[in-house]
Protein backbone atom coordinates (compact mmCIF):
# COMPACT_ATOMS: atom_id res chain seq x y z
CA UNK A 1 0.00 0.00 0.00
CA UNK A 2 1.49 3.30 -1.05
CA UNK A 3 1.82 6.30 1.62
CA UNK A 4 -0.37 8.70 2.00
CA UNK A 5 1.13 12.27 0.76
CA UNK A 6 1.27 15.05 3.17
CA UNK A 7 1.74 18.90 1.83
CA UNK A 8 5.11 18.77 4.24
CA UNK A 9 6.00 16.07 2.34
CA UNK A 10 7.08 18.49 -0.58
CA UNK A 11 9.32 20.68 1.69
CA UNK A 12 12.56 19.39 -0.07
CA UNK A 13 11.34 22.13 -2.78
CA UNK A 14 11.75 24.69 -0.09
CA UNK A 15 15.55 23.91 0.14
CA UNK A 16 16.07 24.56 -3.45
CA UNK A 17 13.96 27.71 -4.02
CA UNK A 18 15.68 28.89 -0.93
CA UNK A 19 19.00 28.81 -2.15
CA UNK A 20 17.71 29.53 -5.54
CA UNK A 21 16.60 33.44 -4.38
CA UNK A 22 19.88 33.48 -1.95
CA UNK A 23 22.22 32.93 -5.56
CA UNK A 24 20.39 35.73 -6.81
CA UNK A 25 19.65 38.11 -3.75
CA UNK A 26 21.26 37.63 -0.54
CA UNK A 27 18.65 39.72 1.26
CA UNK A 28 16.14 35.80 0.74
CA UNK A 29 19.19 34.41 3.13
CA UNK A 30 16.03 35.96 6.48
CA UNK A 31 14.06 33.45 5.18
CA UNK A 32 16.55 30.16 6.56
CA UNK A 33 15.19 31.46 10.04
CA UNK A 34 12.91 30.00 9.70
CA UNK A 35 14.51 26.54 9.07
CA UNK A 36 16.33 27.55 13.00
CA UNK A 37 13.31 29.35 15.06
CA UNK A 38 10.88 26.84 14.40
CA UNK A 39 12.27 23.64 15.18
CA UNK A 40 13.66 25.26 18.33
CA UNK A 41 9.89 26.05 18.60
CA UNK A 42 8.65 22.58 17.89
CA UNK A 43 11.57 20.97 20.72
CA UNK A 44 10.23 23.89 23.06
CA UNK A 45 6.63 23.90 23.33
CA UNK A 46 5.82 20.54 21.73
CA UNK A 47 8.65 18.52 23.20
CA UNK A 48 9.20 16.55 20.07
CA UNK A 49 11.41 16.54 16.76
CA UNK A 50 8.40 16.80 14.23
CA UNK A 51 10.62 18.83 12.46
CA UNK A 52 13.73 16.71 11.84
CA UNK A 53 11.17 13.89 10.84
CA UNK A 54 8.95 15.91 8.79
CA UNK A 55 9.02 19.39 8.07
CA UNK A 56 12.78 19.44 7.18
CA UNK A 57 13.24 20.41 3.39
CA UNK A 58 16.97 20.00 3.70
CA UNK A 59 16.52 16.44 5.12
CA UNK A 60 13.58 15.62 2.56
CA UNK A 61 16.27 17.12 -0.49
CA UNK A 62 18.93 14.60 0.74
CA UNK A 63 16.05 11.76 0.80
CA UNK A 64 15.09 12.62 -2.72
CA UNK A 65 18.55 12.97 -4.42
CA UNK A 66 20.31 10.28 -2.41
CA UNK A 67 17.43 7.73 -2.13
CA UNK A 68 14.99 8.33 -5.41
CA UNK A 69 17.18 9.80 -7.41
CA UNK A 70 20.17 7.07 -6.40
CA UNK A 71 22.82 9.87 -5.88
CA UNK A 72 24.34 8.04 -2.91
CA UNK A 73 26.40 5.19 -2.75
CA UNK A 74 24.45 4.06 0.60
CA UNK A 75 26.56 2.35 2.70
CA UNK A 76 26.29 2.93 6.30
CA UNK A 77 27.13 6.17 8.30
CA UNK A 78 30.59 5.68 10.27
CA UNK A 79 29.27 5.18 13.87
CA UNK A 80 31.66 8.35 15.44
CA UNK A 81 29.01 10.55 12.95
CA UNK A 82 26.81 9.76 15.63
CA UNK A 83 28.69 9.50 18.06
CA UNK A 84 27.64 12.27 21.31
CA UNK A 85 31.16 13.42 21.54
CA UNK A 86 30.95 14.49 17.56
CA UNK A 87 27.67 15.55 16.99
CA UNK A 88 27.82 17.76 20.42
CA UNK A 89 31.47 18.86 19.31
CA UNK A 90 30.22 19.76 16.05
CA UNK A 91 27.03 21.78 17.57
CA UNK A 92 29.76 23.47 19.94
CA UNK A 93 31.91 24.46 16.46
CA UNK A 94 28.84 25.65 14.40
CA UNK A 95 27.40 27.48 17.20
CA UNK A 96 30.69 29.58 17.54
CA UNK A 97 31.06 29.92 14.11
CA UNK A 98 27.15 31.92 14.17
CA UNK A 99 28.15 33.51 17.09
CA UNK A 100 31.24 35.08 15.23
CA UNK A 101 28.48 35.68 12.15
CA UNK A 102 26.70 37.76 14.77
CA UNK A 103 29.18 39.35 16.11
CA UNK A 104 30.68 40.59 12.33
CA UNK A 105 26.97 41.69 12.01
CA UNK A 106 26.84 43.61 14.92
CA UNK A 107 30.61 45.39 13.80
CA UNK A 108 28.94 46.69 10.61
CA UNK A 109 26.13 47.64 12.71
CA UNK A 110 28.02 49.11 15.42
CA UNK A 111 30.09 51.37 12.42
CA UNK A 112 33.44 49.43 13.37
CA UNK A 113 34.02 47.39 10.34
CA UNK A 114 32.74 47.32 6.75
CA UNK A 115 30.26 45.26 4.76
CA UNK A 116 31.97 42.64 3.15
CA UNK A 117 29.82 40.91 0.23
CA UNK A 118 31.42 37.51 0.40
CA UNK A 119 30.29 34.05 0.55
CA UNK A 120 32.38 31.94 2.47
CA UNK A 121 32.20 28.09 2.30
CA UNK A 122 33.77 25.94 4.73
CA UNK A 123 34.03 29.06 7.01
CA UNK A 124 37.19 29.30 5.16
CA UNK A 125 36.88 29.74 0.93
CA UNK A 126 36.31 33.52 0.21
CA UNK A 127 33.75 33.45 -2.68
CA UNK A 128 33.03 36.74 -4.06
CA UNK A 129 28.98 37.47 -4.61
CA UNK A 130 28.44 40.94 -5.07
CA UNK A 131 25.97 40.67 -7.55
CA UNK A 132 23.36 39.35 -5.25
CA UNK A 133 22.95 42.51 -3.45
CA UNK A 134 23.41 46.32 -4.25
CA UNK A 135 24.79 48.44 -1.59
CA UNK A 136 22.35 50.63 0.31
CA UNK A 137 19.28 48.94 -0.63
CA UNK A 138 19.18 47.96 2.80
CA UNK A 139 21.13 48.82 6.40
CA UNK A 140 24.31 47.16 6.27
CA UNK A 141 24.28 44.81 8.99
CA UNK A 142 20.95 43.22 7.75
CA UNK A 143 23.32 43.35 4.26
CA UNK A 144 25.88 41.49 6.57
CA UNK A 145 23.64 38.98 8.48
CA UNK A 146 22.45 37.73 5.26
CA UNK A 147 26.17 37.12 3.97
CA UNK A 148 27.28 35.22 6.87
CA UNK A 149 24.03 33.42 7.49
CA UNK A 150 23.61 31.84 4.04
CA UNK A 151 27.64 31.00 4.40
CA UNK A 152 26.32 28.88 7.41
CA UNK A 153 23.30 27.57 5.17
CA UNK A 154 25.81 26.72 2.19
CA UNK A 155 28.02 25.15 3.83
CA UNK A 156 25.72 22.78 5.63
CA UNK A 157 24.10 21.93 2.69
CA UNK A 158 27.77 21.45 1.05
CA UNK A 159 28.44 18.58 3.43
CA UNK A 160 25.14 17.37 3.93
CA UNK A 161 25.56 16.30 -0.01
CA UNK A 162 28.88 14.89 0.59
CA UNK A 163 28.00 12.94 3.40
CA UNK A 164 24.75 11.74 1.40
CA UNK A 165 27.41 10.85 -1.65
CA UNK A 166 29.50 8.60 0.30
CA UNK A 167 27.23 7.52 2.86
CA UNK A 168 23.58 6.95 3.69
CA UNK A 169 21.01 10.08 1.88
CA UNK A 170 20.42 11.36 5.56
CA UNK A 171 23.71 10.86 6.95
CA UNK A 172 23.74 14.46 7.99
CA UNK A 173 20.59 14.03 10.19
CA UNK A 174 23.04 12.23 12.47
CA UNK A 175 25.19 15.07 13.35
CA UNK A 176 23.33 18.55 12.54
CA UNK A 177 23.55 20.77 14.74
CA UNK A 178 19.55 21.41 14.81
CA UNK A 179 18.70 17.86 15.12
CA UNK A 180 21.22 17.92 18.31
CA UNK A 181 19.90 20.96 19.58
CA UNK A 182 16.22 19.79 19.34
CA UNK A 183 16.91 16.44 20.63
CA UNK A 184 18.85 18.22 23.84
CA UNK A 185 15.87 20.29 24.29
CA UNK A 186 13.37 17.70 24.34
CA UNK A 187 14.95 14.99 26.68
CA UNK A 188 15.37 18.41 29.05
CA UNK A 189 11.42 19.20 28.15
CA UNK A 190 10.57 15.44 28.69
CA UNK A 191 12.58 14.64 31.72
CA UNK A 192 11.28 17.32 33.65
CA UNK A 193 7.41 15.72 33.18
Amino acid sequence: MKKKKHWYDYLWIWAIIYFALGFFNILFAWFGMIDFLVPLGIAIFGGNKFFCNHLCGRGQLFSKLGGDLKCSRNKSTPRWMSSKWFKYGFLIFFLTMFGNMVFQTYLVGAGASSLREAIKLFWTFRVPWGWTYTAGTVADWVAQFSFGFYSLMLTSLLLGLIVMVLYKPRTWCAFCPMGTMTQGICKLKNNGK
